[in-house]
């Protein structure tokens, strides 16, 4: 059977994309074009969003937050329409922008993109246009026919590709079914008709029509008119007038075969393919038709879904549509199958006439024997148009070769009519363009008749294929139109010939560097030189500067512009070919500068040099040449040793100072310092540039060493200059100090001055000591020096010394008042005057610092001298403290009422004051450091405790009411604490006894205020002087003292004494009633003290004491609560509950009592105290214990007081757990809160199931009622349940149960409902399999296949059952059903199974061709020869291909064969021969052999003369050398020289001949007296030795005819005078007259021509020279064939295939070009009559008897 004509599959499965289901359908889901597909849909969350697949990137998909009932993609770009409602917005997604948006009035029925820049808009009563572009809205285009009524939902609309047409489509309900209305508009006259049908489309066609070569624009559509059960296919062309050339197109309607089950079906969509004139038709029942358009003839037609495809596209690539299919999804692809579409209308639906213009039209194959009969029929009625039109349009141009037009040559011309190849080739021209062989055979007749005119405007039009052949015909008369052939065809080598001949050499350099192709570019440039200098340079640049590397060698071109003296010429062409700057030109470029200053221009090298455009050159001699030329600059530039640089430097004042200056900069610094002295030793007049240079270079030299050689030179002006211009910038000490030095020996003192006042570099000490020493005039320098590094002393010194006190007091008056102390302190040392001392203080007043003059002043023991000062300054009102501390010392000192002055003095600074006071008088120092408020405290404990004074320091202490400070008294001291040693910081154990006691004796009782008492408490409990502590506090509160009830102070008591003396804490407790005795309890009881007993008194105490009801209860509970946490005396705690008698202490009881397990009495606790809140507590020690009677009675009282979850779900578990039924469903039909679920899942696990029963019905838990149902043996009622629950795990548990006990029925009914589910259906078909029911589970399966939402599982599982146990039905299933299987799943069960024919078939169709054919190579009975052809070509691994080869010939060799003919494009052929060489199957596969020899593979040559050899067909060997030569010739002619037939003998000697072995040729060809071949050997051989020995050895044999020949053949090789010897000597002058004749006629000749190439040329021959020298430099300096016409112009004889010979000689080594060369001017000298004679001898069984060479 026939292929199908289709190729079918899935792209994609939209939900396996994670696409909802149920937003595939009409109006949801989109697919306006093969690239993308929009879905609007609900995501997980419930919100509305856009998914976009992207079909041509792997179908991405891409999830947009968008919320709209509507979106379609732009077919062409990432544009996006959205539809909400009445609103439509156009968004691009690549910009992520909005682009437009619109309001429609009418609601939107339909819509699309109609063109990419379109959207049509079709509501109930209009179509509207809305384009994208601009800000326009949407335009009406037409109003909706009546006929089309809003009752139609519309389908489709389409426009025509002229945008002339367009159709709308619609369906709608009738009496007899679905009624289909199309309205056709007309957009230029604006008119409309109706059509009856369902579906249609346009698509623009070129017919088949004589007289027609425009493009017909064709609808499309299908009829069907209502009543009438026929439906039609209709192809006609709209817009075209009837009275146009050729009419207008159409085709008689044709009858669409519907299917026979499927009267009612009706089309959903129409597609026209885009590549083929091919229409795809899909129905509603998924029904595929593909018509022709040209003959409206249905093609194929099949079911390819059982669901409705509800929108399809075309695709572009393949020409194919897709189509999607509703709810389920499927993506699916429809392509014409091209391979198979012919033979199946030729086989199949046994209509030749359409499979031949379907196979011409769309170029298909597997019409070939139709179109070769047709063609011979027509030949043989001599109806030479129809067979020329015949061989134009025929497929894959099967006839289009030099067969057919031979065919056409025969044909004999009729009288008045053209020839009928001529005829043909017309034929041809007007369908397209000719192939190489017919654009030949046309052109030699057109040339013939002398009409290249034709020629040229066919190639300008492209209607010929330009070849090599035809460019070498086209030569023969036309260059240019063979140079444009040569072009076309990519020949370069003739095209630069044409190039050379025209003399365009511009264009030959950019052709030849374009094709790569390399000619001898230096003879072309000699040539040009010696007659174009200019053009020559241009030339030259031309090939030096080529992209991609020079096409001339560079220094080759510069030593032929040297030898002849252009100079200037070459610079040029060196400056653009050396422009590169490259490594390997440095001797070019050295020789480029060379020239110039040694030729007398300096200049050029010069301005080569300062745009540095080389740097490679030799530098040195460069350097010489130019201090020689003059070029002292370069030279400098250039020398690298010192000596010679030194050398050009004198010559300075011929240099430019600019040059000089940038010169040092390039030097190394050592060289620089050197070239400075030079230039300082030749004089002062280069003092000023060695400063510049110096100042400019200072980085680089070093000032050091700059300095160092001014110095040397004794330089003091220069080094001032030099060190003036850096000073400012310099970080040099030693810089700023000699340019001070310079300064003053040059007596610049301002300079001196402005440095040591602005500088911060130089040395300090060095300067200072220079200018002491240089004793200046003016002091100024040394004071700034002094001033800022502060030598004040020294400078004071230096001043009061020579007499300069007038500076002094300048300097403190107006320079550093600041620093007046120093001064004063100097100038006491000196023994200054007092007077002058204190008139100098007086003069600066209070600009003078106190402290550091008072410190001057004290150290040298003059304090009193500041007195008077001071006094003055506080009298003026000053309130320094330095000011104040300075008076009060001398107060203090003179004992001027000091204890008055530190008390009220305010000014003063304690710390300082309090430490001067410290050993003059502790107590003054005591009240220094009180006067500091705090800030000297810790002073002011150590100084009176060193001096005992205690009382004061207690005082002081409880006054402060600083706890830190305490803390620091009352620490634990050290060891020198306890001596009271100095810098101490607490009072040691012998002080702190000291200090209490004034604390309890003195400080206390003095005071009356009580936060002072309470801070010096807590000091003491801080202190942990907890005893001292007791016996404070009894004494204050027991003995009497206004602080005897201070509750702070019995809690502080009662406190400390639970610490520290537990004794007396129950007769404080008992004596004392104003203290806080809750928190007291609560400490007294903690775990630190385990008080329990006080603390229940306390809470007992109290709680008589207490105001209120609340309270008391409150203190009772606390009181049970010590004896049941506490003291763990539940006895005495029911004691203490029944005397009391207070719920809250029930409650505490109960918790107690269940804390220790004691549920019965904790229940009655908890009741008397009717208490609920610890019932979870409750109910979970009730339920440890299995008391549920008692936790009845609990769970009522409590459910009185609290509406609980978890009571009422206790109470009610309760009831089920003591078989209460009655009790159990009052309560659950009352109304509670319990989690009724939970309960039954309890009572359904403990195996309660009449419980669990009644709980679940009473909330409708239909899945738990069906288990329980299950349970109780109820079958038919849980089934019923669980069809109410419809709940996956409840169906698998009914199913399991009823499988286990038999109810097959029942089950099944269940499994129906588990099999949709994929994750669940493995489980299922285990569950069946255990019981041992397959059958019964393969019932099920079948039964699901037709379920709405059966899945591949379904089918995959059902085949793998039908595997193992229903092996029968496996291939039925999975022929109709594998695009929905898991194949390779499948697969497996199928190889366990063994059934190869079944994995065979699943392999091929999931694509697995590699395995499919491994299966039928390993098992024979799966083995099919059609079927394993199929797939063994599309297998990928070429492995597979080599096994099957293995696996042919040993099983089926008669097939071989044709297997290697298939596989032919991908078979190594070498490996194919070894491999038959191994099987010794050579002789199987001969064909293939022969028909992959064209590929010249050495194993395939040398098998295939094998074979020749062994069936001795040495015509056959002769012609595969010939064509193939890709083998080891030698072997072969050793192997064939000793074969016993004499060709093959003969094949020896031209292999070895071919091979240059010219020897053993000639000896083999002498053995087998095969002399013409010999002879023919020693003239291809060009050896004279060779042809020397052949004479003589036919001299010897005696054979006259032979030596003649060897004469004539051999011409050019034979030496005359030993011909002319042996001729003499043996007598054969006769034979040998011949070729004495043509030797003299030849040399005669050459004379002549030498003659005329040796005279002087003619003017007007001087303008061919290039053309004579381009081609003489492209094919070398040999002769080219003067005799036989050159380049210049065409020989008479280049039509007989005299250019050919020509072309080949060229390519010939040099020595055979003059052989050939002789040869032929010898034949064209000797008589025609006389050389046929000679041929025509008999030479002794030789030539003649050999039966002529090869």
């Amino acid at each position: 059977m026939a292929a199908i004509p289709i190729k079918f599959s899935e792209v994609v499965n939209l939900p396996s994309l994670g696409i909802s289901s149920d937003s595939i359908k009409f109006g949801t889901c989109s697919m306006e074009s093969d690239k993308t597909i929009t879905v609007c849909e609900k995501g997980v969350d419930g919100a509305s969003q856009i998914s976009i697949v992207d079909l041509e990137n792997g179908n991405q998909i891409t999830k947009k937050p968008i919320a709209a009932e509507a979106a379609i993609m732009n077919p062409v770009s990432k544009i996006i329409a959205l539809r909400a409602g009445a609103t439509l917005q156009i968004f691009n997604l690549d910009l992520k922008a909005k682009m437009k948006s619109h309001s429609m009035t009418d609601t939107v029925m339909y819509w699309r993109w109609a063109s990419p820049s379109i959207i049509a808009l079709i509501t109930a009563t209009a179509v509207y246009h809305w384009s994208i572009e601009g800000d326009s809205a949407p335009v009406k285009l037409f109003d909706r026919n009546a006929a089309l009524g809003a009752n139609f939902q519309i389908i489709n609309y389409q426009i025509s590709g002229d945008g002339k047409w367009c159709l709308l489509g619609g369906i709608s309900q009738s009496a007899g079914g679905i009624q289909g209305t199309m309205q056709l508009y007309s957009i230029d006259k604006r008119v409309s008709q109706i059509l009856s049908g369902h579906a249609g489309c346009f698509k623009s066609i070129t017919p088949e029509t004589e007289g027609r070569t425009d493009q017909a624009q064709c609808l499309i559509f299908q009829e069907k008119k209502e009543g009438s059960p026929e439906n039609k296919l209709f192809v006609l062309e709209v817009g075209r007038d009837k009275d146009a050339p050729g009419g207008v197109f159409r085709v008689q309607p044709q009858a669409i075969p519907m299917p026979a089950e499927a009267p009612n079906d009706f089309p959903v969509t129409m597609q026209a393919s885009s590549k083929h004139d091919i229409v795809f038709m899909i129905t509603k029942m998924g029904y595929l038709f593909m018509f022709d358009i040209h003959t409206a003839k249905a093609l194929y037609r099949a079911r390819i879904s059982t669901d409705t495809v509800f929108s399809a596209t075309p695709q572009t690539a393949t020409g194919g549509i897709l189509g999607i299919t509703i709810r389920k999804g499927q993506v699916l692809q429809v392509t014409v199958n091209e391979e198979s579409l012919v033979p199946y209308i030729m086989n199949t639906l046994r209509d030749n006439q359409l499979a031949i213009s379907l196979a011409g039209r769309m170029n298909l194959p597997g019409a070939e024997q139709l179109y070769l009969a047709e063609f011979d029929r027509l030949m043989a009625a001599q109806d030479v148009g129809g067979a020329a039109k015949l061989a134009a349009k025929a497929p894959r141009d099967i006839l289009r070769n030099t067969q057919t037009i031979q065919r056409f040559q025969q044909i004999p011309a009729q009288p008045g009519q053209p020839q009928p190849v001529f005829q043909y080739f017309s034929t041809l021209l007007e369908k397209g363009k000719l192939n190489a062989i017919e654009s030949i055979e046309l052109a030699r007749p057109v040339l013939q008749q002398g009409r290249a005119n034709l020629l040229t405007k066919w190639l300008q039009d492209d209607k010929l294929e330009c070849s090599e052949q035809l460019g070498d015909l086209l030569a023969q008369s036309d260059l240019e139109m063979a140079l444009s052939v040569y072009l076309r065809a990519n020949i370069p080598e003739k095209a630069i010939n044409c190039f050379a001949q025209r003399g365009e050499f511009e264009k030959l350099i950019a052709y030849a560097a374009k094709t790569g192709y390399r000619c001898d570019y230096s003879v072309m440039l000699q040539q040009l030189l010696h007659q174009n200098p200019t053009g020559a340079v241009d030339f030259a640049k031309k090939l030096a500067s080529v992209e991609g590397g020079s096409l001339i060698d560079v220094q080759q071109a510069t030593d032929i512009f040297l030898s002849m003296n252009r100079v200037q010429e070459c610079t040029a062409f060196l400056l653009e070919a050396l422009k590169e700057n490259k490594q390997e030109q440095a001797v070019l470029q050295t020789k480029l500068l060379e020239m110039n200053l040694l030729g007398g221009s300096p200049q050029v090298s010069d301005a080569i040099m300062q745009n540095n455009m080389f740097t490679h050159y030799d530098r040195q001699y460069i350097a010489k040449l130019c201090e020689k030329a003059g070029l002292f600059q370069r030279a400098a530039e250039h020398f690298t040793e010192l000596t010679d640089i030194k050398r050009v430097m004198a010559n300075t004042h011929n240099m430019n100072p600019e040059f000089i200056m940038t010169f040092f900069g390039n030097l190394s610094g050592e060289h620089s310092i050197e070239l400075v002295r030079e230039l300082l030793g030749r004089g002062p007049s280069n003092l000023q540039l060695v400063v510049q240079i110096c100042q400019k270079y200072n980085d680089q030299l070093g000032s050091d060493k700059c300095i160092k050689v001014f110095e040397d030179f004794k330089s003091n002006e220069g080094l001032y200059y030099y060190l003036g211009a850096i000073v400012n910038l310099s970080q040099e000490p030693d810089v700023h100090f000699k340019y001070i030095e310079a300064a003053s020996k040059l007596g610049q003192f301002k300079e001196v001055e402005r440095v040591c006042r602005d500088s911060t570099v130089y040395d300090a000490d060095k300067v200072k000591s220079f200018l002491m020493d240089a004793k200046l005039a003016d002091p100024r320098p040394l004071i700034h020096v002094c001033d800022r590094n502060d030598f004040i002393e020294e400078m004071t010194a230096y001043l009061y010394s020579n007499n300069l006190q007038k500076y002094i007091e300048v300097y403190v008056q107006k320079v550093s008042p600041g620093k007046t102390p120093m001064v004063v302190g100097k100038l006491l040392e000196l023994d200054c005057n007092e007077d002058f001392v204190r008139g100098l203080l007086n003069s600066v007043g209070q600009a003078c610092p106190v402290d550091e003059l008072v410190e001057q002043v004290e150290r040298r023991n003059r304090l009193r001298l500041l007195q008077p000062w001071l006094e003055a300054r506080v009298a003026t009102g000053n309130t320094e403290p330095s000011t104040h501390n300075a008076i009060g010392k001398i107060y203090i000192t003179l004992n001027r009422d000091p204890v008055q002055f530190l008390s009220n003095n305010q000014f003063y600074e304690p710390a300082v004051l309090g430490k001067y006071c410290e050993k003059l008088d502790p107590s003054l120092a005591y009240l220094a450091y009180k006067k500091a408020g705090g800030a000297c405290d810790e002073d002011l404990i150590r100084v009176t405790t060193e001096n005992g004074l205690f009382k004061d320091q207690a005082r002081y202490l409880v006054e402060k009411q600083d706890l830190e400070l305490w803390a620091t008294v009352l620490g634990e001291g050290g060891e020198e604490d306890e001596l009271g040693g100095a810098g101490s910081t607490g009072t040691g154990t012998g002080n702190k006894r000291s200090l209490i006691d004034q604390v309890v004796q003195t400080a206390l009782p003095e005071t009356k205020n009580p936060d002072e008492v309470s801070t010096t408490v807590k000091a003491f409990m801080a202190a942990s002087l907890s005893l001292e502590l007791i016996e404070l506090l009894d004494r204050i509160i027991l003995q009497g003292s206004d602080f005897s009830n201070n509750k702070n102070l019995q809690n502080l008591l009662i406190i400390t004494a639970v610490k520290c003396d537990q004794d007396k804490v129950m007769e404080y407790i008992n004596r004392l009633d104003n203290f806080e005795g809750p928190e007291i309890a609560k400490i007294a009881a903690s775990e630190q003290y385990e008080l329990f007993e006080e603390a229940y008194v306390i809470y007992n105490k109290f709680a008589k004491m207490a105001e209120t009801e609340e309270e008391k209860s409150t203190l009772y509970e606390s009181a049970i609560a010590v004896l049941v946490d506490k003291m763990k005396a539940l006895e005495r705690a029911k004691e203490f509950a029944e005397r009391v008698n207070v719920k809250p202490v029930w409650s505490k009881l109960a918790a107690a009592q269940l804390s220790e397990n004691l549920i019965h009495e904790c229940i009655a606790s908890y009741v008397k105290a009717e208490d609920a809140t610890n019932y979870s507590q409750v109910i979970s020690a009730a339920e440890a214990e299995n008391n549920y009677e008692d936790v009845v009675t609990y769970l009522v009282m409590a459910r009185a007081e609290i509406k609980e979850n978890e009571l009422d779900t206790a109470l009610i578990y309760a009831y089920a757990k003591c078989a209460r039924t009655s009790d159990l469903e009052q309560m659950v039909r009352s109304p509670n809160v319990a989690n009724i679920m939970e309960i039954g899942e309890r009572c359904f696990g403990e195996g309660l199931f009449d419980a669990a029963k009644l709980l679940f019905e009473s909330i409708n838990n239909n899945a738990k009622l069906a288990l329980c149902y299950v349970n109780l043996g109820a079958y038919r009622e849980a089934v019923d349940a669980a069809a109410k629950a419809n709940a996956i795990s409840t169906w698998k548990e009914v199913n399991i149960a009823c499988v286990k006990d038999g109810e097959f029925r029942l089950a099944a009914m269940c499994g129906l409902h588990i099999i949709v589910h994929p994750d669940h259906l493995e489980e299922l078909i285990q569950t069946y399999e255990d019981v041992g029911q397959p059958i019964e589970l393969i019932t099920v399966m079948e039964q699901g296949l037709g379920q709405e939402g059966a899945h591949a599982g379904i089918f995959t599982e059902l085949g793998v059952l039908y595997s193992k146990y229903n092996p029968d039905k496996l291939m039925e299933h999975i022929k109709i059903f594998w695009s929905r299987m898991n194949v390779p799943k499948l697969l497996k069960a199928c190889e366990a199974a063994l059934l190869w024919d079944e994995t065979v078939f699943l392999y091929k169709e999931d694509g697995q061709h590699d395995s499919a054919v491994k299966i039928m190579i390993e098992h024979a009975t799966a083995f099919k020869h059609d079927l394993f052809l199929d797939c063994v070509q599309k297998a990928r691994n070429q492995e597979v291909h080599y096994k099957s080869i293995s696996f042919y010939n040993e099983q089926h060799p008669l097939l071989l064969v044709r297997l290697l003919q298939v596989l032919t494009p991908s078979l190594d052929h070498a490996r194919v021969v070894h491999m038959a060489r191994k099987t010794d199957s050579l002789g199987l596969i001969v064909p293939y052999l022969k028909s992959v020899q064209k590929e010249n593979l050495t194993g395939v040559n040398e098998a295939v003369n094998e074979l020749y050899i062994d069936e001795e067909d040495f015509d056959s060997l002769k012609n595969s050398l010939d064509e193939y030569d890709n083998f080891d010739q030698i072997a072969l002619a050793q192997k064939l020289e000793k074969h016993e037939l004499l060709e093959f003998r003969r094949i020896a000697a031209y292999v070895y001949k071919k091979n240059n072995r010219w020897g053993q040729s000639m000896n083999l060809s002498k053995q087998d007296k095969m002399y013409s071949d010999a002879i023919d050997t020693a003239n291809s051989s060009g050896d004279s030795q060779l042809v020397e020995e052949l004479m003589r050895f036919f001299v010897g044999v005696q054979d006259k005819e032979c030596f003649c020949a060897m004469l004539y053949t051999c011409n050019s090789l034979v030496q005359p005078d030993v011909a002319i010897e042996l001729a003499w000597r043996n007598n054969y002058m006769d034979y040998a007259m011949p070729y004495l004749i043509q030797y003299i006629k030849n040399m005669h000749d050459k004379v002549n021509e030498i003659d005329a190439r040796t005279a002087p040329k003619k003017e007007e021959d001087l303008a061919n020279d290039a053309v004579s020298a381009a081609a003489s430099m492209m094919y070398g300096n040999e002769t080219m064939m003067i005799t036989n016409g050159g380049f210049a112009g065409v020989d008479p004889s280049y039509n007989q295939n005299g250019g050919q010979q020509q072309m080949n000689q060229m390519q010939m080594p040099p020595q055979q070009q003059q052989q050939h060369q002789q040869q032929q001017m010898g034949v064209g000298v000797m008589p025609n009559g006389q050389m046929n004679g000679q041929m025509n001898m008999n030479m002794n069984g030789g030539m003649g008897g050999g039966g002529g060479g090869f």
